[in-house]
């Protein structure tokens, strides 16, 4: 299984980026995606996630200015993310979790920066 995200970078406040995550090694239409961050001397939170058929859900913090999208034939997992500020500032990880002999097994990307200034 790998997950390899990107389109992280330096963007002022206010601006916008997309991140992208590429996944490779089980069946990516059958599983939730989901999009955590983690800030310096925070722990790992909950961004957003979508489902195999495209039911979404966000985190308070970004509702209505992050989009989570698929498309399942590319195997891939956008975040839209729209009107940033200096606290989405993090580094973004993908996620996939996997069910097998009755356990899940959670599936990360090497994760990207995203840098906001104000």
């Amino acid at each position: 299984v790998q997950l390899q995200a990107s389109g992280g970078g330096l963007v002022q406040a206010g601006g916008s980026l997309r991140l992208s995550c590429v996944v490779s090694g089980f069946t990516f239409d059958d599983y939730v995606m989901g999009w955590f961050r983690q800030a310096p001397g925070k722990q790992r939170e909950f961004v957003a996630f979508i489902t195999s058929g495209g039911a979404t859900n966000y985190a308070a913090s970004v509702k209505g200015r992050f989009t989570i999208t698929r498309d399942n034939a590319k195997n891939t997992v956008y975040l839209q993310m729209n009107s940033l500020k200096p606290e989405d500032t993090a580094v973004y990880y993908c996620n996939v979790g996997l069910m097998g002999g009755g356990s899940r097994s959670d599936y990360w990307g090497q994760g990207t920066q995203v840098t906001v200034s104000s």
